[in-house]
């Protein structure tokens, strides 16, 4: 493996092959239909499609819709699929069974949460937030302080703590970012987390740029809700459904404000009054959207048997790999870079920087390289350890020298 303080001589194609032949996750590539010549680095926006998610939802549409039409609610297993689909992200969120339900959007989860939370913590006004969570958290976050009529305060992430320390008595909750979506810094959960209990608050995070890439380990940490969405590093394709983690010791106090009829106890009663299902049934909300169900529950299959920590460590390999070759790039290429270096405060991408970032991206497209662009001045390279290889940094580096070369 490559590390920071092996970094002498510019990294060589050879070198990246070296270590892909080292690689013992290297044949999971097999997994996803990836295009020739593509080096995919865009993973953390919209995970590689599995390569056997196509002929299933075939099978899905012309069978369990197209023949079995809506006896495919029973037979089919949809009015299930948003636990059972749960059941399969548990593992790699590292939390036991009965506390993940898949459904609706991140942006619904996190204010189902947030107003449960609230209501859970009586007696607090105030609702902390992550300053630089993705904005549609914050807009939500500021929607449930509207009705609940308490305060919300946006706190930097390094801030936070302290802020805890000094005035955390009023606060419900505060609403966290595993990973920043902009520069990639990873934060401590299993800290922040102690931080918010020892002031007597609850904690929600947002998941979305680690579930996939990092443990979590979120019954270990004692996490108390958190969300994500599953179209990143779990590949569940574009649109697909979040997931809402509430830990079980919660689950039959929380008061969701969103009282859909498949969270009630007997849905099939219809009853005019809601009364909650037990467990983590009461947080289904209505009904799932059954074909990006199912295509990610086929999806999820990419995890069989990989442990969460060993994606962790290819990841964070590709990492420093990429770091090194950047480094090899001439200095007046002005290319910089805002993601810590230190692996314990680094997600699964890297954030370049760079004044022309708007015109080198057409470039990195036409050499075959995908990554994203954030303004003002953002590239970021994402890094799912299932299919991407040091072939692919290397090249996607490279690209990005010679893109730069000819803007100049």
């Amino acid at each position: 493996m490559i590390t920071q303080d092996s970094r002498q001589a510019a990294p060589t194609r050879a070198d990246a092959r070296a270590l892909d032949a080292m690689d013992e996750l290297a044949p999971l590539r097999e997994r996803f239909a990836l295009p020739d010549g593509v080096r995919y680095f865009d993973g953390n926006s919209l995970g590689a499609l599995p390569a056997t998610v196509p002929a299933m939802m075939s099978q899905v549409i012309a069978g369990e819709w197209g023949t079995s039409l809506i006896r495919s609610w029973l037979d089919g297993g949809w009015w299930d699929a948003p636990l059972r689909v749960g059941e399969l992200i548990a593992p790699i969120l590292g939390c036991a069974e009965g506390q993940v339900v898949v459904g609706d959007s991140v942006s619904v989860q996190l204010f189902n949460l947030i107003i449960a939370a609230v209501r859970l913590n009586p007696g607090r006004a105030r609702i902390l937030v992550d300053a630089d969570v993705f904005p549609s958290d914050r807009y939500m976050a500021s929607s449930a302080a509207r009705l609940l009529n308490v305060d919300l305060e946006a706190v930097p992430m390094a801030e936070l703590p302290a802020e805890l320390a000094e005035r955390g008595d009023d606060v419900a909750v505060a609403l966290a970012s595993a990973v920043d979506f902009r520069s990639g810094e990873l934060w401590d959960v299993s800290e922040v987390t102690r931080r918010c209990h020892d002031a007597g608050a609850l904690v929600l995070w947002d998941l979305c740029h680690a579930a996939g890439a990092i443990p979590v380990a979120l019954d270990a940490h004692r996490v108390d809700f958190a969300v994500g969405c599953t179209y990143k590093y779990l590949a569940g394709g574009p649109g697909a459904p979040a997931f809402a983690y509430v830990a079980k010791r919660h689950q039959d106090a929380i008061d969701l404000p969103l009282t859909g009829w498949h969270g009630h106890e007997r849905p099939f009663d219809f009853a005019a009054d809601y009364v909650p299902a037990r467990g983590i049934s009461r947080a289904r909300v209505s009904t799932p959207h059954i074909l990006s169900m199912r295509a990610l529950e086929e999806s999820l299959g990419v995890f069989r048997d990989v442990p969460i920590d060993l994606v962790r460590a290819k990841s964070l390999a590709l990492g420093t790999f990429f770091f090194a070759c950047l480094d090899a790039l001439p200095p007046r290429l002005g290319v910089g870079c805002i993601t810590p270096r230190d692996e314990q405060h680094r997600g699964s991408h890297v954030a370049v920087t760079h004044p022309r970032s708007d015109d080198v991206m057409p470039g990195l497209l036409e050499r075959g390289v995908i990554c994203d662009q954030r303004p003002p001045n953002l590239l970021r390279f994402g890094f799912n350890a299932l299919h991407l290889s040091f072939e692919d940094v290397f090249v996607g580096v490279r690209s990005l020298g010679e893109t730069i070369v000819e803007l100049t």
